[in-house]
């Protein structure tokens, strides 16, 4: 029987997993039917899935311990029992279902734990969507497989040629052979521990003078550099509970570009500031807009280009997102700083000192969750308020089975002391924004991401006009 490792970091995805904070990822994929598309369309291509012949890991994986996921050396060992059947699923909307009811679907459908006693994925093929279209909702548990690997192999399962009906789904690709590191075969030798011990040395000194710089946060230069207990409290850092609202919105890459390059930022300070202003109102709306800034917390993947991804490696960054500034331009202006302080505090630093330094970052983390959980109230500080995230995907058209995918949405965590998730991903020159919430915590969680789209269009006029 065939097992792997758990890493620490994985491990943690375990330890996390509760009846409300469940540690699952998703990808929601838009397609359009193919031309001349038969009416069985679907329910041939389930079959062809079900069918499938070769199952590879990590797919086929389950826990060792699943009903003790806190099990310190659990692992993974291969299901001798594998059943697709269970893992491939069919689902509808009430024909022609809009966009509001793919999202209820969608909520429903990411309120639900997996099942550990199996490899912790599934696959729904939902069809009855309006327009011709259908798409495929995959969830997976994050301690199987992070976002960045999970959406690497899911492309691998689409092809870029509308007539290629032989490229096999996810879960029947051969993994990528990493090249085996000399460690992993071969004891230490003295040579070896000498370059691990410099490496953590330089990785102490980096790290020792980034808490320097924190300790200066609020000062001078160091103005809009946060800290990890800078955050205000507010309605996105209480208990949650186990039901979910999902929602969606996507904008051209270039449209976002254009206004970054107007104002000398990036992508990501146009992200964080339409989520800035479309927060601003919708938090304005329910009387629970904080006087000081939010705080928004961004992982950082920090594998080398080349890596073919697994398991987890992720750095953080911490940056104001100035919810307190009415005006937009000023607004990006003051999250453009922000940014700014938080990647120099990281220029230089090698993986390891990136991971311990962000360890550190995030380490109050832990009593903003503590502090969700009791319902404590008071002055005790917090991390952040929200998760902004950015995942590179595909940036050309792909097809499956020749029907072309229109747009890839990301569905995250939300959890105490984080009721809300906002996750982008890039396709074909488009910005895929899925927004994951509590239920019961933020209703009407649309509204928010048609909010961003207002407070686009409010920083387009006002830069424009300023220009």
């Amino acid at each position: 029987m065939k097992s792997k490792k758990m890493s620490q970091l994985d491990a943690m995805f375990l330890y996390g997993e509760t009846r409300e904070t469940m540690m699952h990822v998703a990808g929601l994929l838009h397609f359009s039917f193919p031309e001349n598309a038969s009416s069985n369309f679907l329910r041939d291509l389930v079959k062809e899935l079900k069918d499938s012949a070769e199952i590879h890991p990590p797919w086929n994986m389950k826990l060792k311990t699943p009903q003790f996921l806190y099990n310190p050396v659990n692992k993974w060992i291969e299901d001798e029992a594998f059943d697709l059947d269970y893992h491939i699923r069919r689902s509808a909307l009430p024909s022609p279902g809009d966009e509001r009811e793919l999202g209820i679907l969608v909520s429903y459908l990411h309120s639900n734990q997996l099942d550990f006693t199996r490899p912790p994925w599934e696959l729904h093929l939902i069809e009855g969507m309006e327009n011709g279209k259908f798409a495929l909702y995959v969830k997976v548990h994050h301690a199987l497989i992070d976002g960045y690997t999970s959406m690497r192999i899911l492309s691998r399962s689409l092809s870029s040629d509308r007539h290629d009906h032989e490229q096999p789904m996810f879960f029947s690709i051969p993994p990528i052979k990493r090249n085996k590191q000399p460690s992993d075969e071969e004891p230490p030798t003295f040579t070896s521990m000498l370059e691990h011990f410099w490496e953590y040395m330089g990785s102490v000194q980096h790290v020792g003078r980034a808490l320097i710089d924190l300790r200066n946060a609020g000062k001078n230069e160091f103005k809009n550099l946060v800290s990890s207990i800078q955050a205000p409290n507010c309605i996105l850092n209480g208990k949650i509970g186990r039901n979910r609202r999902f929602a969606t919105q996507q904008y051209t890459i270039e449209r976002l570009k254009a206004l970054g390059r107007s104002v000398g930022g990036t992508l990501n300070d146009v992200v964080i500031a339409i989520c800035a202003g479309g927060l601003r109102k919708f938090l304005l709306e329910l009387g629970e807009l904080p006087e000081k800034p939010l705080i928004a917390f961004m992982p950082v993947n920090v594998r080398p280009k080349d890596d073919p991804g697994g398991g987890n490696a992720v750095g953080v960054m911490l940056a104001s997102m100035a919810t307190d500034i009415k005006d937009p331009a000023k607004r990006i202006e003051a999250i453009i700083d922000s940014t700014r302080k938080a990647k120099e505090q990281m220029h230089g630093m090698s993986q390891n000192a990136i991971l311990a330094y962000s360890a550190l970052l995030m380490a109050p983390f832990g009593f903003q969750s503590i502090k969700a959980i009791a319902g404590i109230s008071g002055k005790i500080p917090l991390t952040f308020n929200v998760c902004i995230s950015n995942v590179p995907g595909p940036d050309s058209s792909l097809f499956f089975r020749g029907a072309h995918l229109d747009a890839t949405y990301p569905v995250s965590i939300p959890v105490h002391g984080m009721a809300l998730n906002i996750t982008c991903q890039s396709y074909n020159g488009t910005l895929n924004f899925g927004f994951i919430g509590c239920r019961d915590t933020l209703p009407h969680l649309q509204r928010l991401a048609v909010y961003t789209g207002e407070a686009l269009e409010e920083l387009e006029k006002t830069i424009h006009s300023n220009g």
